[in-house]
């Protein structure tokens, strides 16, 4: 989502008139987009901002602004935290940004800024859903990104449509809780109303969409991930620990049993989907039997893959307020190599499998000496080929495998 907000900002800045520069020192604007999901995300922001510091005092015309997460409604502290930052601004509200700018520079912006999204590419990330609205007890996303707000429709197929016109061939529809689109817009359409809207658009290829909440992955959406011939077969559906009364502090709102029967019904209906989660070790109180039930849903889901975090007390969450954070740090490190263990195992399993399967792959770039992509179930694929082949679908036959990526070679494409 963060990673969306910057290339919308992006493009605003560039229709300003604004270039990049990989050098600080030599800029007239420097836009930080902060992330505090974890205690990690936000020492990185505050040390970045602080060794901005510096660059600031030497050039004061210099605009400096943090943005994203980070930026509460009330800047208070902020303010008198980084005194030498000129504004602050919350996730997606880039209006303060543009005004003080104008105002700054004396540039005048009207008419200057048409449809704001993602710098055409191979992918592009869509965000279509705005904060959350279920206030797990660990997470500060609500009060920093606010309630749910959902984007229109007709205003999403226009930005497809705007993207697809520009070479996009995949998107990835964005949210922190995507299954709960529709429910605030007029006739309360669904992910799968959309997901279908969307199959229609001629030049997308491909269509993925994250972060999913167990509660609100519905009957319609798992249907339109099965029949829709765009929508990949990959589903990130975050079940965050095993044990339930843990996911009842967490506040989640489910159990270890209706999670797995979740699990059953999507691969019943989608027999080639690949599933990934996310998991949070050493939350509040976590005793090492309740653990385990985490390493055990791990090894009986078999997951494609695991995100997992340790977990970090977030200030003003119910968490912060209620519980008491009572595993140290280096439990928690114990238990993230337990899970990357098992999890290291499982995938060099599955992956080896593969070998010899031939994926229809879209290229998206080239590091060293090989091109890369994805299939439909999200798997990393390198190939090594003397054709410039981004933004085309190629077939690729697997020849070799890791727990994180596959590698194969090029082979002639099917006739349709």
């Amino acid at each position: 989502m963060n990673k969306a907000d910057s290339e919308r900002l992006e493009n605003a800045l560039s229709q300003l008139g604004f270039k990049n520069t990989n050098n600080p020192s030599q800029s007239d604007l420097i836009v930080l987009n902060s992330c505090v999901v974890r205690q990690g995300a936000e020492d990185k922001v505050v040390g970045m901002l602080t060794s901005l510091k510096p660059i600031k005092e030497k050039n004061p015309q210099m605009i400096l602004a943090l943005m994203g997460c980070m930026v509460g409604p009330n800047t208070k502290d902020l303010n008198q935290k980084f005194p030498y930052a000129d504004i602050f601004i919350q996730p997606q509200n880039y209006a303060p940004l543009i005004d003080y700018i104008e105002q700054k520079l004396n540039i005048d912006t009207q008419g200057c800024l048409t449809q704001l999204t993602a710098k055409p590419d191979v992918t592009a990330y869509i965000p279509i859903v705005q904060g959350c609205d279920k206030f797990c007890s660990f997470c500060i996303i609500p009060y920093r990104r606010g309630r749910e707000i959902c984007r229109p429709v007709k205003e999403i197929i226009s930005e497809t449509q705007y993207l697809s016109q520009r070479g996009v061939k995949e998107i990835t529809l964005l949210g922190q809780n995507i299954d709960s689109y529709g429910h605030d817009l007029p006739g309360k359409p669904d992910l799968g109303d959309l997901l279908k809207e969307l199959n229609k658009i001629d030049g997308i290829e491909r269509i993925r969409f994250l972060t999913s909440h167990p509660n609100d992955m519905s009957d319609n959406i798992i249907e339109s991930v099965a029949e829709l011939d765009k929508v990949c077969e990959h589903i990130n559906l975050p079940i965050q620990a095993g044990d339930d009364d843990i996911l009842n502090k967490m506040r989640r709102g489910y159990t270890n049993e209706e999670y797995r029967q979740l699990i059953d019904k999507i691969r019943s209906k989608i027999p080639n989907v690949s599933i990934s989660t996310d998991i949070i070790v050493g939350f509040c109180g976590e005793s090492d039997i309740q653990f385990e039930k985490t390493l055990d849903i791990i090894k009986d889901i078999r997951f494609d893959k695991v995100h997992a975090a340790a977990y970090s007390i977030r200030d003003n969450t119910i968490a912060m307020r209620k519980m008491i954070d009572s595993i140290s740090m280096e439990e928690k490190k114990y238990r993230l190599n337990k899970i990357e263990s098992i999890q290291k195992n499982i995938l060099q399993e599955k992956n080896s499998l593969l070998s010899g399967e031939t994926f229809e792959v879209l290229v998206e770039g080239s590091k060293k000496n090989s091109q890369y992509g994805r299939n439909r179930n999200d798997k990393l694929i390198y190939f090594e080929s003397h054709e410039d082949l981004k933004g085309q679908m190629t077939n690729i036959k697997i020849k070799k495998s890791t727990p994180w990526s596959l590698q194969g070679e090029k082979i002639p494409l099917k006739i349709k």
